[in-house]
């Protein structure tokens, strides 16, 4: 075997001399004996030891599975690392000053040393059996769901009862009289990917962020130091979590709990795979132990309330309430990925203050906000509140599509199983990338773009994809993942795996996934740059978007895998809704135009108004002259559903001024009561459209163009609704007084007479009204939801979302449940047991999303509010 690693007993040798060396930092115990008589060592590392028991404190397990070597390595390594660095690292001597680490760093001796001398592929403990078996799955023996299983010979046997093994109750007992553990990592191989703990339902629990950040700020050191990615994937409950777990019975009595699985081979190779996993996952374990005082009664209280005022279209307002303390400030993190980590990178508000404005962002885009209380004084940071995912609002010319796939449109092929690849789609999941078993396989998704009229501008498209297993990517930093479009008319059987694979593709998307940065349980996202925007326009005509997902296609000589899963949300294992691949589509309609020429236009002067003409600058006296004019909107443009996208005010000058004097003009967007000197010099000023005007460019040229701004078009809709005229007044500026100055511009009557051209969409512009009456049932032991859809024509339907800590006040603002045109869904996956709120905003064709309509359900056999 790999003589690198170090056997039990070279652990323990270690263990002893570092004590023997750092006895102010190092304190060494055996908290049990294993069936075979082997001690079951602790290491407790602190400044100062004697008062560890004292401090908030980091569990760390190792190798609790014999054949997963990478816990006891690592813990190994991450001790040499302290003593190497406690006396000069400013962030280890803090953390160690603060906090102390638990270090368990082989939770299995026995079956560990009979992994590495007789059989390296064991699992489970070396308990005796009685029936000519042996061992025990320590990591099935907790008192968390435990199950009994009857097959002593199984890999997974979780003994006869629960805590059955010296091991596992060794660690219960430690755990049980040291109350000061606030974290536990659990150390195992292979895949790469961090398993928060859980609490067997569906319902979110109220820790769920601090397991979620926890994982993605180690991520994020990991990251540093090798680029690799590990996955956070808390599983699916309650069918898919492994039952009598320490990692769940960690969490049950109140330890922020996670499993950390590193690399992708149980034993890999040293130097070249292991030396990086542990080489990465130090600063990792370092950045865990200096969070274990966040999660102590040392620690501000958890911030509650936190929850959206108000979603605009590049900002956003968040809330909350906390008790006013002088000695708490907030840090507020905000993130475009769902469990990214909260660092210094994407803090975005540091505040005294109980709301906060983000502006400056992006509009029909998903936003995750999350927020921690922060002693001034100490530094000691409160837990993290939920999180919020929110989506802001669309500009005023952007219509949104989120496009699934249907069943029949989603799945795999594969090389060696042509007979059955039809049957790979709308199944479960699809396997991309290459083994020996299936040989090549790809994975086909098609998009129906029915939806988009053709001609539209796409102005941002992404695609996601969910990763939900590595573990078959068995060989580190080999192989891409990538994504093609293919040309649906040339594809005439989408399950014919030839077809697929030998399509020459239109474009590959500039994006592709290394293997090291495939990870599980974080979704994937590309995307589409401007050219592949440009392309997928041209497939609206087509009406479909045809992808084919493609990984390695062939192997390192010895090796049988390298394949990737991914949910595709269909079938008895698929995650349903919230995992089926998805395609983002923000896009503006095909715009139209109008021109209008002035209804009317004056020239105004101090003592009387000349009707028909139009004029402006400086009379013989020095006095100004207004020009003013007048335009009616084409009655045709329905208020309720034109956006404006873009206006020009086009003016002809017939002469220019003589005089050397700097004269200028502008063109105000004005309110006005009469038309007359006195109203015009009293005239409510809206905005200035485009730039003045200069007597130069008079010369240069007759035609002038005056280009509304943002925020004149939305003045130019408003003024619209109102079914009010446009008045605009043509003002001249002069850097001193100026005299017989005056332009002459084409009138109403003139064969160029002055016109404004507008460019527009046609859609929906207000929301609809909220469903009404919606209420709540328990129906077998479901919550069933009803409610009253608005009577309306542009009705698409209604978008049903559950919150457990707070009334959701955006469509995203929790767990989706439903969408579509039916008044009633049930909550499938929720505990009928647990308090929460439900939300239901009716949405049409844009999608506009209206107010929420909420209740709140106190829980089965309580009473409704």
């Amino acid at each position: 075997m790999k003589i690198q690693y170090a056997s039990y007993q070279d652990t323990i040798d270690f263990l002893q001399k570092s004590m023997s060396e750092h006895p102010h930092l190092i304190r060494l115990q055996s908290i049990g004996e294993t069936w075979e008589g082997r001690p079951i060592m602790l290491v407790t590392v602190s400044l100062d030891v004697t008062y560890a028991d004292d401090k908030p404190a980091l569990l760390y397990t190792g190798s609790i599975h014999a054949r997963e070597w990478i816990g006891n390595e690592l813990a190994i390594k991450f001790i040499q690392y302290v003593i190497d660095n406690y006396r000069f690292n400013p962030k280890l001597q803090t953390a160690l000053t603060r906090n102390t680490l638990y270090m368990v760093p082989c939770l299995n001796p026995d079956g560990f040393e009979y992994s590495r001398n007789h059989f390296s592929f064991w699992r489970k403990n070396r308990r005796n059996n009685g029936d000519g078996t042996f061992g025990v799955d320590l990591n099935r023996n907790f008192d968390a769901k435990f199950m009994r299983n009857q097959n002593t010979q199984s890999n997974t046997y979780g003994g006869p009862h629960a805590f059955s093994e010296p091991e596992t109750s060794a660690i219960r007992d430690f755990v049980e009289s040291h109350e000061n553990i606030r974290i536990a990592l659990d150390y195992h191989s292979q895949g790469n990917v961090f398993f928060p703990a859980h609490k067997f339902n569906h319902e979110v629990e109220i820790e769920g962020t601090d397991l979620n950040v926890l994982c993605a700020n180690m991520n994020n050191e990991i990251k540093k130091v090798t680029g690799r990615q590990y996955g956070i994937h808390r599983g699916k409950p309650p069918a898919q979590l492994i039952q009598g777990s320490g990692r769940e019975y960690y969490y049950r009595r109140g330890i922020i709990a996670t499993v950390v699985e590193v690399g992708t081979r149980n034993i890999p190779d040293y130097m070249k795979n292991m030396a990086q996993s542990v080489a990465e996952n130090i600063p990792a374990v370092a950045y865990a132990l200096s969070e274990a005082i966040n999660y102590s009664p040392l620690a501000p209280s958890r911030v509650a309330e936190f929850t959206i005022k108000n979603v605009g279209r590049d900002t956003v307002e968040l809330e909350w309430r906390y008790q006013e303390r002088d000695d708490i400030y907030f840090e507020v993190y905000r993130s475009e990925h769902n469990k990214s980590p909260c660092t210094e990178e994407n803090l975005v508000a540091i505040t005294k203050s109980q709301s906060f404005l983000d502006t400056q962002l992006k509009s029909g885009h998903f936003y995750f906000y999350n927020i921690r209380a922060v002693d001034k004084v100490t530094k000691i940071k409160s837990p993290f509140s939920p999180e919020l995912r929110l989506k802001t609002m669309l500009a005023d010319n952007e219509c949104g599509r989120t496009l699934f796939p249907a069943r029949e449109q989603v799945g795999y092929l594969s090389q060696h199983y042509l007979n059955k690849n039809k049957e790979h789609f709308g199944y479960n999941s699809m396997f991309i990338g290459v083994d020996k078993k299936r040989g090549i396989s790809i994975g086909v998704v098609a998009f129906d773009l029915s939806t988009i009229p053709d001609g539209s501008h796409v102005a941002t498209a992404q695609l996601f994809l969910y990763p939900m297993n590595r573990v078959a990517a068995k060989i580190e930093k080999y192989g891409e993942w990538s994504i093609s479009i293919l040309d649906g008319n040339l594809v005439d059987d989408i399950y014919d795996f030839a077809t697929i694979h030998e399509a020459k593709p239109l474009h590959t998307l500039g994006q592709t996934i290394e293997s090291d940065k495939m990870t599980q349980g974080i979704w994937l996202r590309w995307s589409f740059n401007g050219v592949e925007r440009s392309l997928l326009e041209s497939l609206l005509t087509q009406q479909t978007l045809l992808l084919r997902i493609q990984g390695p296609q062939s192997l390192p000589l010895g090796n049988d895998s390298q394949v990737m899963q991914f949910d595709i949300g269909y079938g008895t294992f698929g995650g349903g809704l919230h995992y089926r691949p998805n395609l983002e589509l923000i896009y503006q309609l095909p715009e139209r135009s109008d021109t209008v020429l002035a209804s009317s236009c004056n020239t105004i002067y101090k003592d009387k108004v000349v009707a028909d003409k139009l004029a402006s600058g400086f009379d013989a006296n020095g006095e100004i002259v207004y020009g003013q004019l007048a335009f009616e909107l084409n009655e045709c443009l329905a208020p309720d559903r034109t956006v404006f996208t873009q206006a020009c005010l086009t003016l002809y000058n017939t002469n220019s001024l003589a005089s050397a004097k700097d004269v200028r003009f502008t063109v105000e967007l004005v309110e006005l009561k009469d038309v007359d000197f006195k109203h015009v010099k009293q005239r409510q000023k809206i905005e200035y459209i485009g730039y003045e005007v200069s007597n130069e460019q008079l010369k240069e040229r007759t035609a002038h163009n005056f280009i509304f701004d943002s925020y004149s078009l939305k003045e130019l809709a408003r003024l619209h609704k109102a079914q009010t005229p446009l008045y605009f007044i043509i003002r001249a500026t002069a850097e001193s007084q100026a005299r017989d100055a005056l332009v002459h511009w084409q009138d109403c009557n003139d064969v160029q007479p002055a016109k404004l051209h507008v460019e527009y969409i046609e859609r929906r512009v207000e929301a609809l009204p909220a469903p009404i009456h919606l209420q709540t049932q328990v129906d077998n032991g479901v919550v069933k939801l009803t409610w009253l859809n608005p009577d309306n024509a542009d009705l698409v339907g209604s978008f049903v979302v559950r919150n457990r800590f707070h009334p959701p006040r955006s469509p995203f603002d929790g767990v989706k449940l439903y969408g579509g045109p039916d008044q009633y869904t049930f909550d499938n996956f929720g505990n009928a047991d647990i308090e929460k709120y439900y939300a239901v905003f009716s949405y049409d064709h844009v999608p506009n999303y209206s107010q929420p309509a909420v209740v709140h359900y106190p829980g089965r056999g309580k009473v409704q509010s």
